[in-house]
Formats: structure tokens, sequence, C-alpha cells
């Protein structure tokens, strides 16, 4: 179980050339608005040292990792909230995922047409941000329409939804997407599930000649994600593509090339990570060595959940390991004989790289 990840910008701005490195799923890519109709769906193994570390200790018939679900939108223009270039229905699609990769174009290419004639990221990320707010707008509309009459009747429920729903509604028409606002607002809208509300990572498509974000059209990118609390990462789609198509091994060498310690998935879903504020935990044994994503926070009864519901259940303990103590002890045994093992009720909270074995009765 990981997450999911729509990705979205205008036409031409790499989308599914950065889509097809990541998914290595040869979606077409054309030099034309709206070639990407349907979303592209593309399931992409999360990279994990630890995950691998663990596995050659342990030696498991088996390892999986927790993954990432990119799904390919169609590029969105300004208009599309009112139903320009299908707008509608592409914005529907991004109504499900998670978080957003927001594809800014950074790049200079007479051969690529931009839909706006010029290289301009804070004219881009201002049509779509501005596309996704009044689609939220109208959201909002028919949700004030729908408790404006129970809130004149006196519902003291409806009168403090109704309240709500006019001070995004008044944010919004500022112009400041609805992920703005202080996480106890946001937290009371998630049955509206805005489209502004979802976090964002700005993603700067760059040359290859730009590798290190310095040009202004990359900075510029930088500077809005700063402002808005969006996470930021610069690729190189091009490149991504190299890469997608090598080895393990070359692919690592490639990167050394470059400069670079690791692609720019591997950056992009640790901004992710971030953003949505989730963490890793292993389960290890000699059939599977696997990785689990769940929120910060969760408690172990949710976190056996994950894995199956009858785990959550009849939960019973957990058995944890830190994953310091297993590299260190080198194997469960060696932790169990060095007191190494904690025996954790309901109330523990999870910690990135926890190795759990979860107690449970049915």
């Amino acid at each position: 179980m990981g997450f999911n990840c729509g990705i979205v910008g205008l036409p031409n701005v790499g989308k599914s050339t950065i889509f097809n490195a990541m998914t290595a799923a040869g979606v077409l890519a054309s030099n034309y608005p709206f070639c990407t109709i349907d979303p592209n769906v593309g399931m992409v193994p999360l990279k994990d040292a630890r995950l691998h570390k663990l596995s050659e200790l342990v030696a498991p018939e088996k390892v999986t990792p927790t993954t990432v679900e990119f799904v390919d939108i169609a590029g969105l223009v300004k208009g599309a909230s009112k139903g320009e270039g299908l707008g509608n229905q592409f914005l529907g699609h991004i109504r499900s995922v998670d978080t957003i990769a927001h594809i800014v174009r950074c790049f200079e290419d007479p051969e690529v047409i931009h839909v706006s004639g010029r290289v301009d990221p804070g004219g881009d990320i201002e049509v779509i941000n501005t596309e996704l707010m009044l689609a939220d707008l109208e959201s909002l509309d028919r949700r004030i329409n729908k408790v404006e009459k129970a809130a004149r009747s006196g519902d003291k429920a409806a009168n403090a939804a109704l309240d709500a729903y006019k001070r995004i509604k008044a944010h919004l028409e500022e112009g400041s997407p609805a992920r703005m606002l202080p996480a106890d607002a946001i937290e009371g809208i998630r049955d509206l599930n805005l489209l502004s509300a979802k976090p964002v990572v700005y993603i700067a498509n760059v040359g290859e000649d730009d590798l290190g974000g310095e040009s202004l059209a990359a900075a510029a990118v930088e500077g809005i994600a700063g402002k808005e609390g969006a996470g930021f990462v610069v690729i190189c789609g091009k490149i991504e593509s190299e890469i997608a198509e090598l080895s393990d091994k070359e692919r690592d060498e490639f990167l050394r090339g470059l400069g670079l310690k690791e692609s720019g998935l591997d950056r992009l879903a640790e901004e992710a990570y971030r953003l949505l504020g989730l963490i890793t935990f292993f389960t290890a044994g000699k059939k599977e060595v696997r990785a689990w994503t769940v929120k910060r926070g969760t408690k172990a009864p949710q976190a056996a959940g994950v894995i199956h519901s009858d785990f959550e259940k009849g939960f019973i303990r957990a058995e944890v390991i830190s994953y310091e103590d297993f590299m260190r002890s080198g194997s469960e045994s060696a932790c169990r004989e060095k007191g190494l093992i904690r025996v954790e009720g309901k109330e523990y909270t999870v910690r990135d790289g926890d190795v759990m074995h979860f107690r449970f009765a049915v």
C-alpha cells in the first residue's frame, strides 16, 4: 500500500514524457494539446535502501516495496473549470488522488509548442491554480445552496457549516488555494474534496543543461512553492527517459556521472512523503520482506490493519525492532538475545523504520 499522485500541467510541459520515464508505460507523448484523453495509470515501486539491506540480511523468498500510483491527467487549459478542452472531465480525475504533481515547463525548445507561445512558469502555475480554485468555488456554491435552507430554519450544525463554507469561499475568491488555509480549517472541509486543498509538489521540468535548477525559470517555480508551502523538485524529463531504460547498476553509474545521488522519481517520492506526512514500516520474515506505508502518528493496531483487516480486529500486541538495531545485530534472533525486541500495545505509535511482527487472534 502506498499513495497515488496525479500529474497535472498545461499541454506540452512534459507530463507524459515524465510519466513514461517513471512508469516505463510507453504512453503516447505527442506535440499537441489533449493527446492524453483518458488518464493513464502506472504503479511504481518506491526505492528504499533500508528494504534492500533488510532483504540482504533475511534472504527472503520475496521482497515487496511500497508503491506509488501515478495518474497522468490530460493537459489543462484556461477555462478548464468551464469545460474548455474537456476540462471538467479531466478535473474529475484529480479528485481521487492523494497529492498533485504539478509539472511546470522550464525548458526552451522551439520544436515543442507552448500553448501561450513562451516559457512562463509563473503564468502557467497561475492558470492551473485558477482553474482548480474556480472548480472548487462551483462545488462550494452547490454546498452553500444545499445548507442555506436548513440554516434559516435554525439548524445549528447547518449554520456552522454555512459559516465555514462562506469563509473558505472568501479565501478562494482572494486567489489563494484552499491548501493555504490553517490545518484545522482544511480538516473541517475534507468531505468537500476540494481540488486546491490537495498537497502539491511543483516539478520544474528543466533542460539537460540545468539539472541544478539554477535557471530563472526554475527559480521562479521554487519561489512560488516556498510561498505556498508546497513541495519542489527539479527534473529533466529527457534524462529521466534515459534513466528508465537502464539496469539498476547502469542507472547508478549514470546518475553518478551526472553528479546526482538519486533520480527524479526518488526525489518526488521523498517530497510527497513529507507533504502527506507518511512513514514506512517493515515486516521481515523468510517468506517475505515488505515495506508498508502509513500516516505519521498511526497506532499499532491501525498499522496492522494495513496488512489485513483481521490483524487490526484481533490485535493483541506488536513486537518491534528499530531498523538501526536490526542492522547492527544482523538478525531477529540476535535482537531477541540482546533484548532489543520491544513488546508494544494498542497505544504504540509506529515510527519510521520500525520492523514489526503483529500478534493477533480472530
